[in-house]
């Protein structure tokens, strides 16, 4: 079992920024392919951003594309979310969720790919 919590979100103006952060805990959290998602109001989960285990390989929605950075920290079990340049909608739930990986180079994009799933931040981007 791993259990993942994110702290970080909040109220911010367009144009600002937020950084996100998910703390894991369980099993090894290093062979985790980590993956963030958001899901707005009255629409579907959509993909935001990935990592693989060796955090060497990132993949980002073309939405958020230059403007979000994700990263980890393995000796500190934590994946990041770093959003700039916010816009109005980009407000949403954000979750993280951890997919066991077969390897360093493996990252996924599909929600299903992942086995466990945090409880969600709310962020607000306030135009």
């Amino acid at each position: 079992q791993v259990q993942l919590v994110e702290s970080g979100g909040g109220l911010v103006q367009a144009g600002g920024s937020l950084r996100l952060s998910c703390a894991a805990s369980g099993r090894t959290f290093s062979y985790y392919a980590m993956g963030w998602f958001r899901q707005a109001p009255g629409k579907e989960r959509e993909f935001v951003a990935a990592i693989s285990w060796s955090g060497g390989y990132t993949s980002y929605a073309d939405s958020v594309k230059g403007r979000f950075t994700i990263s980890r920290d393995n000796a500190k079990n934590t994946v990041y979310l770093q959003m700039s340049s916010l816009k109005a909608e980009d407000t949403a739930v954000y979750y993280c969720a951890a997919g066991r990986a077969r390897s360093n180079l493996e990252l996924f994009v599909g929600g299903k790919e992942y086995d466990y799933w945090g409880q969600g931040t709310q962020v607000t981007v306030s135009s």
